[in-house]
């Protein structure tokens, strides 16, 4: 049986937020982190897509601010990669760029709100605090010993936690919701990496393959093939 929790108020937070700023512009990056920690948020900035793109593969961040027009790669680049590698980070764009046609692109490539420069630091703050509380109320998945916090990318069995990567914890929360019924390959691929189009590399396979590992290791047999029909989590496991 797949339990879902949710309250109508964000539980308390149980460890010191993180917000990574990437924008070129030092003094943008110095005066949101001196607003954010204010507010006891623990903040860490980079200045291009590139650098914010390593700091995301090795680090869990709760919220990305991202500016837009950068050297290099841009702030739109970043979150279409971000979002096709599975990362769900919640993103707020922080950019002169401010057009509807510019507001629409960013929600259409994921982002989850989108504040013009110049800003008002108390603006900015409450959008920060709006985005993590949407977050935060996101239910949580439990079954089998196993806990997912879709909300905070986490995954616990029996207490301890389970390190997954952003592909490997956006397929596992896809077959956690089908609550128990058998989830396609094209479903999977839909749902994870955003395509109706079997690339033929064994994308889904690998990442399967990945997360029975990291159970069975831990001595839970959670993933059960089935014969023409995908993948079920085995919830009476």
């Amino acid at each position: 049986m797949i339990e879902t929790h949710s309250t109508s108020k964000p539980a308390p937070r149980s460890h010191t937020m993180k917000v990574l700023v990437v924008d070129d512009d030092d003094g943008v990056c110095r005066l949101v982190q001196r607003a954010l920690e204010r507010e006891g948020i623990l903040c860490t900035y980079v200045y291009e897509a590139d650098a914010a793109a390593a700091r995301l593969a090795d680090t869990t961040f709760d919220l990305v601010l991202l500016d837009v027009e950068m050297p290099g790669r841009t702030g739109w680049d970043l979150l279409e990669d971000m979002r096709s590698l599975g990362d769900a980070t919640p993103v707020i764009y922080l950019s002169a760029h401010h057009t509807v046609p510019d507001r629409v692109r960013g929600l259409n490539l994921g982002a989850d709100d989108f504040v013009q420069k110049p800003f008002r630091v108390e603006e900015l703050v409450a959008r920060v605090n709006a985005v993590i509380r949407r977050r935060d109320a996101i239910p949580v998945l439990s079954l089998a010993g196993i806990r997912i916090d879709v909300g905070h990318r986490e995954v616990t069995l029996h207490g301890a936690p389970i390190e997954t990567s952003p592909r490997e914890f956006a397929v596992l929360s896809t077959l956690a919701q089908a609550r128990g019924q058998a989830v396609t390959k094209a479903e999977l691929l839909r749902e994870v990496w955003n395509t109706d189009v079997d690339p033929g590399t064994k994308i889904v396979e690998v990442q399967i393959a990945r997360l029975r590992r990291k159970f069975e290791s831990r001595g839970h047999d959670l993933i059960e093939t089935v014969t023409g029909a995908g993948y079920r989590l085995r919830v009476d496991s």
